[in-house]
């Protein structure tokens, strides 16, 4: 079953990396609001064919379309709440927009593991397609229309791909993100075997990990809205000291394990938000094909860091994950420090 699972993993990020900033420039035609309801009915209706997929294939074939969508409707998602706030409180926008994602997960993952476990697997499905239902809903009810995505100054996005800041941007959101992931992706292996720790007791603590994250995306946004530059160089280190922490006690106590994996999560979900603003900082004038770039990258990132996550457990043991982590963030920040060096020279 875990093999089946990374396959589904591998196969989404590998269609919103290749296809999600394609999708998002040939979209940029239709009304946003538009753009984000289909969308999430999409999301609903995949969910809903999931639960009675009659087999592997074609619950893989499934993920396709959410893949797809996936770059489009987050792209278009953080332009639409950058566009309710002026233009001094885009930090705020997008801190806002990331808590309901950081929401979504806290609650919506445990929540679906928790209906799996309890009913099927398929009723987990329903639930999904419900939400996402839900959702499109509220959003065509609360969000007021607003043009076209693409507007007269942006006349071709593929312009930005001639900037080098755009690419170290890129660079930057893959390292973060496989620095992230390098050691997310073992969170709960870590845990038994590291900190020697049952199910529930690990349940527990990513439920922790999962409100640090909330509490780490509204620090991440005010920072990030005085001090962008020195925030996100400012990230990998603080995300590597929590890696340091992790390890140095990895032998303590369930009790003691409480706050240090509320920094985990406070370290670890920032980097969303922290990522995100660099990648749209780097080509202002294409918020939305930036974010399809953050988006393709990130999925980049996940794949990269657990792949050589689990390189470095082989090689070396379970702790292994933490070197990774420590890898990926200091070359997040050497591309962090080009870019700066580029802009002052």
């Amino acid at each position: 079953m875990a093999s089946l699972s990374l396959r589904l993993v591998a196969l989404f990020a590998g269609v919103v990396a290749v296809c999600g900033p394609v999708m998002v420039l040939w979209l940029a035609r239709f009304e946003r609001r538009k753009v984000l309801a289909v969308s999430l009915l999409i999301f609903s209706l995949c969910s809903l064919l999931s639960a009675r997929a009659p087999s592997f294939a074609v619950l893989m074939a499934l993920r396709v379309p959410s893949a797809l969508l996936h770059p489009v409707f987050f792209s278009v998602a953080f332009a639409s709440a950058l566009s309710l706030y002026p233009a001094d409180r885009a930090a705020h926008a997008t801190s806002m927009a990331f808590l309901g994602t950081t929401l979504g997960l806290v609650l919506g993952v445990p929540l679906s593991t928790w209906i799996e476990a309890t009913v099927s697997y398929e009723a987990s499905f329903y639930f999904s397609a419900v939400v996402n239902l839900v959702a499109a809903a509220g959003l065509w009810v609360m969000l007021p229309p607003r043009p076209k995505t693409r507007v007269a100054s942006q006349q071709n996005p593929l312009l930005v791909l001639r900037t080098k800041r755009v690419w170290l941007a890129v660079a930057t959101a893959v390292c973060m993100f496989a620095a992230m992931f390098s050691v997310y992706s073992y969170a709960a292996e870590y845990l038994a075997r590291e900190v020697h720790l049952g199910g529930e007791a690990i349940s527990l603590l990513l439920v922790v990990f999962g409100i640090g994250g909330v509490l780490g995306n509204l620090i991440a946004g005010r920072a990030l809205g005085r001090q962008l530059a020195w925030t996100v160089l400012s990230y990998p280190i603080v995300l590597a000291s929590a890696y340091s922490v992790l390890l140095v006690f990895s032998s303590a106590s369930f009790a003691a394990m409480l706050p240090i994996c509320l920094l985990w999560g406070a370290a670890h979900t920032s980097g969303l938000i922290v990522s995100q603003m660099w990648m749209t900082s780097a080509a202002p004038d294409a918020p939305e094909f930036a974010t399809s770039l953050y988006v393709s990258a990130a999925n980049l990132g996940v794949v990269l860091g657990a792949f050589v996550g689990g390189s470095f457990i082989e090689s070396v043991g379970m702790p292994g994950v933490i070197w990774s982590g420590w890898l990926f963030a200091g070359l997040a920040v050497v591309f962090v420090l080009a870019r700066r060096i580029k802009s002052w020279s």
